[in-house]
Order: C-alpha cells, then structure tokens, then sequence
C-alpha cells in the first residue's frame, strides 16, 4: 500500500491536538477543494488529506493508526487480522464542512452557495522616473466586469428550482477509498450552487450575470513608488456572483531608468564627470539633483569613486515618509588626445614628485620585491 503517512499529509505532529488536526485540513480542503482549486491533482490531493481526515479526526480510529498504521482497516470488511474492525461506511464529510466553514464556502448548512466575491485582477503601469518619486494623477482606461443592469446580476428570468440538485445547490456523490465509502458535497454545477435556473436566459450577458465595460478612472500615484510596487483599488476588480461584493485590483508599477540617476531603494546615486585639473586642483561644481541644482566643492587631489553624500536629497519612502539620501561619485576624466602644448606641460612634471604617491610608491615596492 504505497499510501503517505496520515501525519504527513495533513502536515501536522503526531502529537497534534485535535484543534490543530482540524486546522490543518480546514487549510487543506480551501487549498484543494474541486470547486475552487485550479491546482494539478487537485482532486486526489483533497482526497488524500479526507481520508487523513477521517482517520486521525476520531480518538477511536486515531489510537488504531499510531499503533497499527494503515493495516488496521485493511481487509474486505475493514480487519487487519489484528483482531478489531471499524466501519467507515457512510462518513458524511458535510457536517465537517458546515463546522469548519460556517456555511459559507460553497456548501453550508443550508446546501446553497452564499454569494461569492469577485477576482481580484493585476495589471502594470509604466511611469517616468520622475511621476515615481514625486507621484501623480494617471487616468487609467479598465475593461471590467460589472452587474448586469438588465437582470440584477442574477442571469436571467422567471426562476425555477433547479432540476438536477432540488434546489439545494449542492450536489451529493459518493466517493470510494480504502477506508470505505464517504458523502461528499460539491457545488451544483447546473445552477452554479444557487438552488435555481431561469426560464429565460438574459440577452444582455447571456446569462452570466455580469457584462464588459469600459471605464474611464483618475488614480492617484503616492510619492516614492518603485519598480514591483502594487496599489490597491479596492472593488474596482471583476464583480461578484450572485450578488457578491466585487474583487479589487491591483495596480504593478514598472518605473523608467533616469539618464543619469540610479536609484538604490530610496538613495539616489549619480556619477559626475570632472577634468584632470579639477582633480588636481579642486573646484566648485554644479550638480543635479531630483529637487534642484546644486554646488558641490569638489576637494583637490580627487580621484575617480570618491563619493560625496548629500542629506535628505534622495527619495520619500513610500511607506514611512522618510528621505534617502544622495551620492555623488567622481569620475575623472582622461583626455584622449592632447596638442603639443599640453603634452609639454604633462612631461614637464617632475615623476619623482609624482612617484611620492602612496599608492603608486607601494605598487612600485611590490613589484621591486618579487623581481627578485
């Protein structure tokens, strides 16, 4: 019997309490339940963690499994030559369902659907890198579902008890394992889980209960969002079933590169390009920042990635409000080509002097030890 542990299907210890038990598979059977999974082997998971159910929800059946495993209702009529039987024909899963959901999950205890929500729906939006960090209004054009106008959202007229489940919404079926036979509910699929049919089919949404519109809204951006960010609409998703509230969307935004900002989380980071005699000399720079220009001493002696930070002139959190900061890094600049002019004045300078720099004077000290 190539059946996995009932422990490890429900995920829980065997030393679980029976609270824990029941929470696990309440988990389990929203997760894989046919009526509203959409997972791969959905069916025979919600199966397996039934069966696990079954057995580990009784102190009775319970105390066999630790002792005996599986084998304890194994046989024609539920032996396992241990000497004890147990009958799990009949095992009604709906009162489990009714306690575990309330009612409410697509077979309650009054056998009908309650209303259901609507999806929710993602879609992205690109935005300068500008309209991030300051934010903005965007109109944004939606092609949603909405009620039916023409019928309520109900789907039709004249209504009747549906023919297949007698109006209880619900379709009773039994299932076969191992263990014997079980009772399951599932959600009518001739009414949809309401109890009943039309006679008369709505011409506006064909009976779905829900039509297509296009809509026109101004969304309002907050300042700070970044590339995978999401904003929340709330009931401006697809519209509920039966009368349900409908679902919300979710905006993704994907934000533009800047030409010369890189943004790191809410630092900024830009990269100034200054000349050798800047370097050298030092001077005062003008440098861009997402609020303005400012100046920026630039010390003598520079080299290429010295970064300079400037407070409080990145970007607002979007969450706590709080500012980043600004770097700037320094990029010396080489000429690539020099007239007879400067190429004197560069020979001119005394290598000796030059030599002198630490870093060059422990490069050329390394390269002198392992000549030898």
């Amino acid at each position: 019997m190539n059946k996995r542990d009932c422990y490890e299907v429900l995920g829980v210890p065997k030393t679980a309490t029976e609270a824990e038990i029941k929470s696990a598979f309440r988990k389990l059977a929203k997760k894989y339940h046919p009526d509203v999974s959409k997972e791969e082997n959905a069916a025979e998971k919600f199966k397996e963690a039934q069966e696990a159910y079954a057995i580990l929800s009784d102190p009775d059946r319970r105390a066999k499994y630790d002792k005996y495993g599986y084998q304890a209702f194994e046989g024609p009529t539920g032996s396992s030559g241990g000497g004890f039987s147990y009958d799990f024909g009949g095992f009604d899963f709906s009162d489990i369902f009714d306690n575990i959901f309330g009612g409410g999950f697509g077979f309650g205890g009054s056998g009908r659907s309650s209303k259901s929500r609507g999806r929710d729906s993602v879609i992205s939006m690109h935005l300068t890198f500008k309209e991030a960090v300051f934010g903005c209004k965007k109109d944004l054009q939606l092609n949603v579902d909405e009620e039916c106008s023409k019928c309520s959202g109900k789907g039709g007229f004249h209504e009747k008890e549906c023919s297949r489940c007698k109006g209880k919404g619900v379709i009773v079926e039994e299932q076969r394992s191992f263990l014997g036979t079980f009772m399951s509910k599932t959600t009518c699929p001739e009414c949809k889980g309401s109890g009943h049919t039309y006679s008369e089919v709505c011409s506006e949404c064909r009976g779905t209960g829900r039509v297509k519109k296009n809509k026109t809204i101004t969304v309002t951006i907050p300042e700070g969002v970044a590339t995978g960010n999401q904003l929340r609409l709330a009931g401006k998703g697809e519209a509920g079933i039966n009368g349900g509230a409908p679902g919300d969307l979710y905006i993704e935004f994907i934000v533009d590169k800047h030409p010369i900002f890189v943004r790191n989380n809410n630092d900024i980071i830009v990269e100034v390009p200054i000349t050798i005699k800047e370097a050298v000399l030092g001077c005062k720079k003008e440098v861009p920042t997402i609020y303005g220009n400012v100046v920026l001493s630039i010390p003598a002696g520079s080299s290429t990635g010295d970064k300079h930070r400037l407070k409080d002139k990145g970007i607002k959190d979007v969450n706590s409000r709080r500012v980043g900061d600004m770097y700037v890094v320094i990029k010396v600049i080489i000429p690539e080509k020099l007239n007879r002019e400067q190429k004197k004045m560069f020979e001119s300078l005394n290598s000796k002097d030059l030599e002198n720099n630490k870093e060059i004077k422990a490069f050329n000290e390394f390269i002198s030890t392992n000549s030898n």
